[in-house]
């Protein structure tokens, strides 16, 4: 360490040295000549040599003095070897020399001979300090995700006098900030960033099964569809076996057409025998050019159950489309049907099996999972607007579904404006509330949407689905609609006819409150029978029913229902959990409390304490958690005031940041050299890093400022020295 230098300097300007400089000759002028006249007597001679001092001092304040100490950087400055050991490093994508024949290392053994003080070091440097420093993430486990901003702003808070950092990774920054903000901090102090990218920079041959989307549940002896995602970065097209696995047996195998260098999205179908938990294990067959057979294979838990829907239709009068849609619905054996048939121009409603003779009370609609609101608006003989309210409700607070299915009467029209307004999906044609009727069949366009949702999946296959709707008999009336609301999704349209928003729709679905929302805007979906019997008519209605009830079955006893969002999390997802519960005469209960108990893997209860709804969500009480383990939790709720409660599993995902077969993000890397005025060079370039290490200047050294003009032990020099100034006047008898 060599010693401190230090020295005084001025902050001053050329003009206020000349002021001082003036300044200081009249004073000591004035104060010669005012021991001058007092005969030169030794009192005076030290009082006026006072003043002189004072003076100067101030003059000397206004010049901002500061003392310098300038400390010499340690001579042994540092190279920090900055390498990444989060589990992407095990992707085995590097090859020797190209040689694509040849056996693949990982990321992590590619690395490995430049962990070595001798590679860093040149003889000639026998001054630079070189460490070594892993870095991952702050999580538990750490290997499970890189943080590249943390492990950079660690090496640049722990070392002194860096004179460079080598980052050994392959840039797969996946938590924490952004790693621009540390890089700016490198090139704020002048310390350069040497990036060494190591992995491939291009796709290798791989078949990867991307998602499966199984639902939490499903229902004893009717078909699961179980939707996934394969895609491939090989050359050609693949024709890939998918089998799916019931508790490790074999059931279903499905052979899907993957394109080259592209994505197949299919489903696989499965029927459960029995009420029981399943564990599901999709798995794509590897392909002899694969290189990556880690990523073929997910598993999910799923809970098969009975299921008995409560539905209830509403319709005005019995149109061919309420008469098929009642006739599939009570064939469902997983279905209770309840009718309520208005005939408005008969004295009574209608009636038989099934059948009400009046809209059912607050108590009693809170029993359906769906409704089915045909063609019935707010008047005379039909609806009230207290009972669209009690519909209101069950949909927002009740998680039930609703399905608005109108006419030719054009009832609906009096629903909007009204207490149905922000539920309906769409905005109706004021001019022709009554509808379009054509003699030219007009037909079902699937959207894109249409074309992904399991709702209007008709076929199998995507290419089998689309024909399935081609060909479906088309329509002769459709709802007057100007357009889909915004924040709802439109599963079909005319695909003919257009207005000033579009193709209209015919098909849109939305979430209101815990509930949903479907619209379908033609009255013809009966006729899809022709040639075909029921296959399209029923599998259509028997989904949306079960589609609409989806969150009020996820867990239920007959005084509680427990629902969340998502079905299926992650690690670190906010979970909404949403409950109802009964009160002891069979209402809802709107006042009280429900506790929800979370059981984590690992044996840990965390207790959620659900507040209740607004006025416009009474019965509902709504609360959160955040997972923190991977595996399933048991969730249990509880209402204190009736003493039920209901549990069920909770399957939480890890969020496996860290996939293995991820290209390698060179451009990251990239930029975190060319801000810190580093360099980025793959593996087999490293010897070339060496002239660039050498070249480094030595740290600058330190400065450290005194600044005397304003430092409190000169402001207290000057008070002292004014004070004894004015002491000494009044002792030499000055007034």
């Amino acid at each position: 360490m060599q010693e401190q230098q230090g020295s005084l300097e001025f902050l001053s300007s050329s003009s206020i040295m000349v002021l001082g400089l003036f300044i200081l000759a009249v004073t000591g002028v004035l104060c010669w000549l005012a021991w001058h006249r007092s005969g030169y007597r030794m009192r005076t001679g030290w009082l006026e040599l006072l003043r002189f001092v004072l003076v100067c001092l101030v003059v000397t304040t206004l010049n901002q003095p500061e003392w310098l100490k300038i400390q010499p950087p340690d001579r042994r400055s540092t190279l920090a070897v900055l390498w990444d050991q989060s589990k992407s490093m095990e992707t085995r994508d590097v090859f020797d020399n190209q040689d694509l024949s040849g056996e693949r290392k990982s990321r992590a053994e590619t690395i490995q001979p430049l962990m070595s003080e001798a590679v860093w070091k040149p003889s000639d440097t026998t001054d630079l300090n070189v460490v070594f420093e892993p870095f991952s993430s702050q999580l538990d486990p750490a290997e499970e995700a890189t943080d590249l901003n943390a492990g950079l702003s660690h090496v640049l808070d722990n070392h002194a006098n860096l004179r460079g950092v080598v980052l050994l990774s392959d840039g797969d920054w996946n938590v924490g900030n952004s790693p621009v903000e540390a890089a700016t901090r490198f090139r704020m102090k002048g310390i350069p960033v040497f990036a060494v990218g190591v992995g491939s920079k291009v796709p290798l041959p791989d078949l990867e099964l991307v998602r499966m989307d199984a639902p939490t549940f499903g229902v004893t002896n009717k078909q699961l569809r179980i939707p996934f995602v394969v895609r491939s970065t090989l050359g050609q097209d693949r024709d890939v076996s998918v089998t799916l696995s019931i508790n490790n047996e074999a059931k279903v195998t499905k052979v899907v057409r993957v394109p080259a260098m592209s994505q197949a999205q299919d489903n696989i179908v499965w029927t459960p025998p029995a009420t029981e938990n399943y564990t599901l294990n999709l798995r794509i067959a590897q392909d002899t050019e694969e290189l990556i057979p880690e990523n073929n294979e997910i598993s999910a838990p799923i809970s098969i159950r009975e299921e008995q829907l409560r539905v209830l239709v509403i319709e005005s009068f019995p149109r061919w489309e309420y008469r098929y849609l009642r006739n599939a619905l009570e064939r469902d054996q997983g279905v209770e049907v309840t009718c309520l048939l208005f005939h408005p121009e008969l004295p009574q409603v209608g009636g038989g099996r099934t059948y009400i003779k009046r809209f059912p009370d607050a108590r009693e609609l809170s029993r359906y999972d769906v409704v089915f609101l045909g063609d019935v608006g707010v008047k005379e003989d039909q609806l009230t607007t207290e009972q669209a309210r009690e519909l209101r409700k069950l949909v927002s607070a009740q998680a039930s579904g609703i399905v608005f299915m109108p006419g030719r009467s054009g009832s609906h029209d009096t629903l909007i404006p009204g207490p149905l307004d922000d539920l309906y999906p769409v905005i109706l044609d004021p001019a022709i509330p009554q509808g379009i009727g054509s003699n030219i069949q007009g037909y079902f366009a699937l959207t894109a949407s249409g074309q992904r949702s399991l709702l209007t999946r008709l076929g199998d296959t995507d290419q089998d689905n689309g024909e399935v709707w081609r060909k479906l008999p088309g329509f002769f009336w459709y709802t007057g609609v100007k357009r889909a609301k915004a924040g709802t999704e439109t599963l079909a349209v005319h695909d003919q006819v257009a207005t000033a928003s579009g193709r209209v729709p015919l098909i849109v679905t939305k979430t209101f409150g815990a509930g949903k929302v479907l619209f379908m805007g033609t009255d013809s979906a009966w006729r899809w029978r022709h040639g075909v019997e029921d296959r399209y008519h029923y599998r259509f209605w028997s989904q949306v029913a079960r589609w609409m009830a989806y969150r009020r079955q996820m867990a239920q006893s007959e005084a509680i229902r427990l629902f969340y969002a998502p079905d299926r999390p992650n690690v670190d997802d906010v979970l909404t959990l949403n409950a109802n519960a009964i009160d002891n005469v069979g209402g809802p209960l709107d006042r009280g409390s429900v506790v929800v108990q979370a059981i984590s893997p690992s044996g840990k209860t965390q207790t959620i304490r659900l507040q209740p709804g607004t006025e416009d969500l009474a019965g509902l009480f709504v609360g959160s958690f955040v997972p923190k383990e991977p595996g399933n939790y048991r969730l249990i709720a509880s209402s204190s005031e009736t003493g039920a409660s209901v549990q069920t599993d909770l399957s939480v995902q890890g969020l496996n940041r860290e996939q293995q077969g991820r290209l390698a993000r060179f451009d990251v890397l990239d930029e975190i050299a060319k801000i810190t005025e580093g360099k980025l060079v793959p593996v087999s370039e490293v010897p070339s890093l060496l002239e660039h290490l050498a070249a480094l200047p030595e740290p600058a050294p330190t400065v450290h400022r005194t600044r005397l003009w304003a430092h409190p032990i000169w402001a207290g020099i000057l008070v002292f020295l004014l004070g004894a100034f004015w002491v000494a006047r009044k002792m030499n008898g000055a007034m």
